[in-house]
């Protein structure tokens, strides 16, 4: 199976050393590394262009210059950023994986995703579970279903992806790819890798506050079509939660928020195919069966 990574970044020279020195240790390097700068001023395009220079399967791009965003994450600039480099790609591939910047990959990432794609043909998005690195060093793995793929380390087969396009550029994207693909008879699905997760170097929340980021996932929700008793849900659970209280609170409220201005959803049929998802999960838990994929209340988590 032919591979095409693609990263997009900006300003990650923090961590884009870690994530293309994990790179140069894969077991399967990839058929093509498609490193896209999206308009850094920290040098991270000078280190991509470097890493570029030294391996034949790398090649550094940079985006047009695009006016300034208040909150780059709420326009989908990384789907953006990913979507220009697919449509530039001139090349055959059978998968292609969308990674972040601040990820530090186990060894052998590349090829175990690509020995489950082949295993299993209706594999149509696959992801590996990652393990949160905090700033002090201390390391958690993230929480969440096996069926949903963290957007941080998504693999797309091909056919898949072409299935489910277009994927629309707002919040909640990397909730709506995988609910398309399930719904068009694809599984969705995160693995434990052999010897230890890949490394999230850059806790989920961490970006530009915990709180804005509570807000953000509320408005996700509101993105893929959450039904409101699962946000609410969702917002019990993050009170539970540090930081107390006020995190659901945000949370909530950014669902409102999302609803009251109207922001960008799914499209009808989709936000359809969410809530059977959610009242499938619910008769689970209320008969005590094993819950089916459904939808966390989240991009990043379950509820």
């Amino acid at each position: 199976m032919r591979l095409i990574v693609v990263v997009p970044f900006l300003n990650e020279a923090r961590f884009l050393p870690r994530l293309l020195a994990s790179i140069e240790r894969q077991s399967r390097p990839p058929d093509r590394l498609v490193l896209v700068d999206d308009g850094s001023c920290d040098g991270s395009a000078e280190l991509a262009a470097a890493f570029a220079a030294r391996h034949g399967y790398a090649v550094a791009r940079r985006r047009p210059p695009r006016a300034p965003e208040s909150d780059r994450l709420a326009g989908a600039a990384e789907l953006q950023s990913f979507a220009w480099a697919v449509r530039g790609l001139g090349e055959p591939w059978d998968v292609l994986a969308k990674l972040d910047a601040d990820v530090e990959l186990n060894p052998r990432h590349f090829e175990c995703l690509l020995a489950r794609l082949r295993e299993d043909p209706r594999l149509g998005v696959a992801g590996a579970f990652l393990t949160d690195v905090a700033q002090d060093g201390a390391t958690s793995r993230f929480p969440g279903p096996r069926w949903h793929v963290r957007g941080a380390t998504k693999f797309y087969r091909r056919e898949c992806y072409e299935q489910i396009q277009p994927i629309p550029a707002h919040l909640g994207w990397d909730m709506i790819d995988e609910v398309k693909a399930r719904r068009a008879g694809w599984r969705t699905q995160s693995f434990d890798l052999p010897g230890g997760d890949t490394l999230h170097l850059r806790p989920t929340g961490q970006h530009d506050g915990r709180l804005r980021a509570y807000r953000r996932w509320g408005r996700c929700a509101w993105g893929y079509g959450a039904h409101p008793a699962f946000v609410v849900l969702g917002g019990v659970k993050r009170a539970l939660r540090r930081p107390y209280v006020v995190g659901g609170v945000v949370y909530v409220l950014g669902y409102l928020e999302a609803g009251l201005c109207r922001r960008p959803r799914a499209e009808r049929d989709v936000r359809a195919f969410v809530r059977r998802e959610e009242v499938r999960q619910v008769l689970a838990v209320l008969t005590t069966r094993a819950a089916p994929p459904v939808l966390p209340t989240t991009a990043e988590g379950i509820t």
